[in-house]
């Protein structure tokens, strides 16, 4: 870093869904001194991990900046991925990182052998902490989902009313009056769907 060059700081924040908050991130890097006009924020979920703020934030960080993170698992979606992007960003880019809810990861400290040891220690428990944490959550999650279907309890958006005209249409399909091709046409359905409202009529009919 040149003599009395100061170094440039910034914030990544990143919520996995749209509708999650990012306020308590947001607080935590204000907190710590990082202008609202140096954060980048992503709002992607696990699933779909294209982030175009933190590539954004990628081609923006040089050399000795330093990029504050509330939380680890705020750099990637599992432990490989965490660490990959930790050393990109330290040992390629030679970017700081501090992870402001674990004062231990904070690469401006102990940037001796032994600190740079224990930082790494560090940083790999944690990731594999958070990964584990995030597949315990999924396994909760799809336990409760088996349990409540199990209860009787469904998921997804309920299903549109029938059309006026479908009881009618159904016997005639039903009596073989007529198709299910033309049944579900009267009806204003496709094909799939007017035989899979008809299976459900037929067992609330029984």
């Amino acid at each position: 870093m040149d003599k009395g060059e100061s170094t440039r700081i910034y914030g990544y924040v990143r919520v996995s869904s749209r509708d999650q908050n990012e306020d308590r991130q947001l607080i935590a890097l204000h907190s710590a001194g990082v202008d609202a006009h140096n954060i980048y924020l992503d709002k992607r979920s696990g699933r779909d991990f294209d982030r175009p703020q933190y590539k954004r934030l990628l081609r923006k960080l040089k050399r000795n900046d330093l990029l504050c993170i509330q939380s680890i698992d705020r750099l990637g979606r599992n432990y490989e991925e965490i660490l990959q992007q930790w050393r990109a960003l330290t040992k390629e880019k030679g970017v700081d990182i501090a992870v402001l809810d674990m004062p231990l990861l904070d690469t401006r400290r102990g940037k001796d052998l032994m600190g740079t040891f224990l930082s790494d220690i560090v940083l790999q428990v944690l990731s594999f902490v958070a990964e584990n944490e995030r597949a315990n959550i999924r396994q909760r999650q799809a336990e409760g989902i088996a349990a409540a279907q199990a209860r009787g309890v469904r998921f997804g958006r309920p299903p549109l009313p029938l059309p006026e005209n479908f009881e009618e249409h159904y016997q005639h399909w039903k009596c073989g009056e007529s198709t299910a091709t033309a049944a579900a046409k009267a009806c204003g359905m496709a094909l799939t769907t007017f035989r899979d409202r008809a299976a459900v009529y037929a067992k609330t009919t029984l």
